[in-house]
């Protein structure tokens, strides 16, 4: 199961409270790509697909499809704020290495 900081939440909820739609819920998924094998994906979706897993922390949902969720089992999504910028981190057990732009593993 993914995990998701309460930084994270707040900037999922930012995100879905400017949004022009009437959306529901953030989609995390791993794409083949990036600098180690793997990348991160992350978007607004208005809705789950049949197969999703769904993921609810304080109203916010997260959907994670099947093939995804393999590779994010017990991750921890974050969001940071640093001198470089600002954005979503990801903590996660099964990679077994990982880019410096932190957005990618292997």
């Amino acid at each position: 199961m993914i995990e998701l900081t309460d930084s994270a939440v707040r900037a999922v909820r930012q995100a879905l409270g400017t949004s022009q739609a009437p959306d529901t819920g953030l989609r995390i998924m791993v794409e083949a790509g990036g600098c180690s094998g793997f990348k991160y994906a992350m978007g607004i979706v208005q809705q789950p697909e049949a197969t999703d897993v769904v993921i609810e922390k304080d109203g916010v949902r997260v959907y994670v499809d099947a093939v995804s969720e393999e590779y994010l089992k017990g991750t921890v999504v974050d969001f940071v704020t640093a001198l470089e910028g600002s954005g979503f981190s990801f903590d996660n057990p099964n990679a077994a290495s990982k880019c410096s732009c932190g957005k990618s593993f292997g």
